[in-house]
């Protein structure tokens, strides 16, 4: 891989993550009318709005306010919470740690399951367990998350009373909210090891290894699901950001103390230092996801370097 291609690719995040901050910082100034106003409620006095105007900066012209505001972000100052009145970035390191545990739990319970059962219903082709399989990956991926989440409260919470339904805790806690995010990757990650499989049991060196005599098992793990795997690399980073959009609402919805849930009560709080905050190392993250996924692609598949031009 040549040095110019991966610069080259390095560069191209400049734009996205340029446009991403840019909406970021634009979101206290899509409120109709003046910011000010609408944040100190329609009582505050003349003296009071310019003297909170003068503290945002919202009395500069609006490049200046962005470069000043851009220019602290990259020292990792956010700015200060509005309602709280903390640095934003320390209210987000508080949060991380939970969001991170839940999201990694997801990740491992997605990938896990996914290949296992992907995997087996490709074997088992046709068969009731095959169906059974792909019946329950379209159901779980056309459920919403927070109406997953409700399900499952119901059912292991209230029903049956044998898990923890809000808050944190000990490991129990991060049960159902980590099945909430993982489930929907589990059927995502199945049907792609699934189509993957099928296609790869189809080869010719398939065949021949069957022809050769090697037991099914060493055919199935050792040749046909290494292969298939390969698709699914890139797919890993792309998920990233499906599974940090999917923790906000099961956060939300199951009362866990992680950035979605903080990105919520900010928004419903009008705190928009920590919406600006929290939307831009999302949005950075999705861009970052997204590059890492091309140049993982690039690097298995090289003939992609080729046609874009290396």
């Amino acid at each position: 891989m040549k040095k110019e291609w991966i610069i080259k690719k390095i560069l191209s995040l400049l734009i996205p993550i340029f446009i991403v901050s840019v909406f970021s910082f634009s979101i206290l100034h899509l409120i109709p009318g003046d910011p000010a106003r609408y944040l100190l409620g329609e009582f505050a006095t003349e003296e009071q709005l310019a003297k909170f105007r003068h503290q945002l900066g919202l009395d500069r012209p609006l490049y200046i306010q962005y470069i000043d505001w851009m220019s602290k972000v990259l020292r990792g100052d956010f700015g200060t919470s509005l309602v709280q009145g903390v640095p934003v970035s320390e209210l987000i390191a508080g949060r991380l740690s939970y969001t991170l545990k839940l999201t990694v739990t997801a990740w491992i319970i997605a990938w896990v399951f996914g290949l296992v059962f992907g995997m087996l219903a490709a074997v088992y082709k046709h068969t009731l367990f095959d169906y059974i399989v792909m019946t329950l990956a379209v159901f779980f991926m056309s459920m919403p998350y927070f109406w997953l989440g409700i399900l499952l409260i119901l059912i292991f919470g209230v029903k049956l009373g044998i898990l923890p339904i809000s808050g944190p805790g000990d490991w129990r806690h991060l049960i159902l909210p980590s099945l909430t995010l993982g489930l929907p990757q589990v059927a995502v990650i199945a049907r792609l090891t699934r189509a993957n499989m099928l296609d790869v049991l189809e080869k010719d060196y398939i065949m021949t290894a069957r022809a050769k005599g090697l037991p099914e098992r060493m055919v199935v793990y050792k040749h046909a699901l290494r292969n298939a795997l390969i698709p699914l690399v890139t797919y890993m980073f792309l998920q990233i950001p499906w599974l940090f959009g999917g923790a906000v609402v099961t956060e939300t919805v199951f009362g866990w103390p992680g950035m979605g849930n903080l990105l919520v009560m900010a928004i419903f709080q009008r705190d928009y230092p920590v919406v600006q905050a929290i939307v831009l190392i999302i949005g950075v993250l999705t861009v970052i996801a997204n590059f890492l996924a091309d140049i993982t692609y690039t690097i298995i598949d090289p003939r992609v370097r080729i046609m874009g031009g290396e």
